[in-house]
């Protein structure tokens, strides 16, 4: 065992730790082997770890509900602690429970994995071509600055509709919103951070207005068709839009990342890939479960309930950690390595399991495609620039860089 996480019992302090932050599989693994179902000091927080354990919970949907009553912050023990608001957020799609999430979901789902999608796959793609070409002009560049951080937020933008997008500010927007969940902010930064997020609330409720008036075929015309007809209130649709930028930015941005650093480790696997580019989409799996893009999810405990045999009291909160599920020894051989002939490819959890599987999860894996396709096809190596590290952004909850240097060779 790594020696800095030896102790007789597992410190709370932990969770938090900037080790753990940077490199949290250790960590998981001692979870999954000691304390499948962790209660975290005396916050009322529990972290289910094992496969099995965390998908039975998002199974349980009357016991772990998905409703958000809290946020969680770094108190002065550096510890997570919880700061309740009771029912004042509001609750849409990924944080709806049956049977307000059947009805915000069928506003969004057909749209969302069908017509839209495959009408941006040519968008997709001219965002691609310009950014590896951007990318072999400068040789040494930010992988994440020039394409990883982009190409999601101008995606899901255009696939809700919005129009007149400042991609600066949707971007800032969205990992605002993740850092509300990151659990690493002080609760005076975490409040600061929440205010920041106004201003870009009033701006989607703006264009919500608009599209009342006259709706679209996009995704921001079925919500305002849905809030028009009282299947929503106004309120929930501008949630739903907030959610679907904030995630669909945040995960592709993530898995984009963690796709090059992988292969810019790893040579043979970029050679492979080059030569068998058929197995990309398996390689897109494999990053998906081995660096999940969202680590975990959280859920609010209803009433008194056990899992894995562990008493949980009602209005405990429940951190389902979808990265320690993903390395579940007793789920997949050789869990900490890219595995191309692992079958299926797409058993895993990072987009989540059960009715809040990830509406944009086809979305992820087009871009994840099409992105690490036009990489490869126009370089003959990629590697970590040796005088610039990679650094992680500072969160619990998002296993995304913060700075990704890359060198590129061209064909």
């Amino acid at each position: 065992m790594t020696s800095w996480l030896r102790s007789d019992s597992i410190p709370p302090t932990l969770l938090l730790h900037q080790r753990v932050i940077d490199d949290p599989y250790p960590f998981y693994a001692r979870l999954r082997r000691e304390a499948p179902v962790w209660p975290v000091a005396d916050s009322r927080i529990f972290a289910a770890s094992t496969f099995a354990l965390v998908a039975e919970a998002t199974g349980r949907v009357d016991d772990f509900s998905s409703n958000l009553h809290c946020l969680m912050y770094r108190d002065e023990r550096g510890i997570p602690a919880r700061w309740d608001y009771g029912d004042g957020g509001g609750q849409a799609l990924a944080t709806a429970d049956p049977p307000l999430h059947t009805l915000h979901r069928s506003a969004v789902f057909p749209e969302l994995v069908a017509t839209r999608m495959s009408a941006l796959e040519p968008e997709i793609l001219e965002l691609a071509t310009a950014g590896v070409t951007r990318a072999l002009e400068l040789g040494s560049f930010d992988f994440m600055a020039e394409i990883g951080n982009l190409i999601p937020i101008t995606i899901i933008s255009r696939l809700i509709g919005f129009q007149g997008s400042d991609v600066g500010k949707l971007l800032a927007s969205a990992f605002e919103t993740t850092a509300m969940l990151s659990c690493t902010l002080t609760l005076d930064d975490l409040i600061e951070c929440i205010g920041r997020t106004t201003e870009i609330g009033k701006w989607i409720r703006a264009q919500l207005a608009v599209s009342m008036r006259e709706p679209g075929e996009d995704l921001l015309g079925a919500v305002a068709r849905s809030v028009h007809d009282d299947l929503m209130s106004e309120f929930e649709g501008y949630g739903i839009l907030h959610t679907l930028l904030s995630a669909g930015g945040e995960s592709t941005t993530s898995l984009l990342g963690n796709a090059v650093r992988i292969l810019a480790e790893d040579q043979d696997l970029q050679t492979q890939l080059r030569d068998q580019p058929a197995l990309i989409p398996t390689f897109i799996e494999e990053v998906l479960r081995l660096e999940s893009p969202f680590r975990y999810l959280m859920r609010s405990v209803r009433n008194d309930t056990t899992l894995g045999g562990v008493h949980i009291p009602a209005g405990s909160t429940v951190l389902l950690l979808w990265g320690a599920a993903n390395h579940d020894e007793h789920e997949y051989e050789h869990p900490d390595t890219i595995d191309l002939q692992r079958t299926p490819p797409k058993h895993h959890l990072a987009f989540g399991r059960g009715i809040h599987f990830c509406v944009g999860a086809p979305l992820a894996r087009l871009e994840a495609r099409i992105v690490l396709t036009a990489l490869l096809e126009r370089t003959t190596a990629l590697t970590l620039d040796p005088d610039r590290p990679a650094r992680w952004v500072h969160s619990l909850m998002i296993r995304r860089h913060e700075e990704l240097p890359i060198q590129l060779v061209g064909q």
